[in-house]
């Protein structure tokens, strides 16, 4: 096992934010690696197509950024929930990323987004236009589409599922080419 330790929990008083252990694991996909953050409790705090946990990491918010993070196996209990659900998520059950839980860390408006986000339909894409209709600010397509970028738990909060107005794929941090596949992904299998 590997260990992380994160120096920049640091807050301006230089008081660690945060001196919680995470746990990580990296899994195999059709879309390439797939690494998981998950805290003590089972909550999700950052995951993506790579194998680079250090710059999960760095996307998590201070306030639940962890001190440490500990590589584990998928027989973890702390991660077997969620990397289980990736597994089922691309036998073709899209639905099972939907009950693990997930913490983020952000303004009002953002963390609001995150979960609205959580409610979109596998198979049933939006625009960020509507995105930020129903987040419940209609004029904030911007804001919308900047929780989308600031997303740390892709998959598990699908901000793949967010389009831009004209149809097209927009930008994805893992690459448009895996959003695509993910999209065509949950219309084979949402019915």
């Amino acid at each position: 096992m590997s260990t992380l330790t994160d120096p920049t929990t640091a807050t301006s008083t230089g008081t660690s934010t945060s001196t919680s252990t995470a746990t990580s694991m990296t899994t195999d996909t059709p879309d390439g690696p797939f690494t998981v953050v998950v805290a003590a409790d089972g909550a999700v705090l950052a995951s993506g197509w790579t194998d680079d946990v250090a710059s999960l990491v760095a996307l998590t918010h201070p306030d639940v950024r962890p001190a440490e993070v500990v590589a584990t196996g998928a027989d973890d209990p702390v991660v077997a929930p969620a990397v289980a659900a990736v597994h089922a998520y691309y036998a073709g059950d899209v639905h099972a990323i939907d009950a693990v839980p997930v913490r983020q860390s952000s303004g009002p408006y953002r963390s609001h987004a995150w979960d609205v986000l959580r409610t979109v339909e596998a198979g049933d894409p939006v625009t960020y236009t509507r995105y930020a209709e129903l987040s419940g600010r209609p004029a904030a397509v911007r804001a919308a589409a900047g929780a989308c970028a600031m997303n740390a738990a892709a998959l598990f909060v699908p901000c793949h599922r967010v389009l831009r107005t004209d149809g097209g794929l927009g930008g994805f941090r893992y690459g448009v080419e895996v959003k695509r596949r993910l999209l065509d992904h949950e219309a084979r299998h949402a019915g």
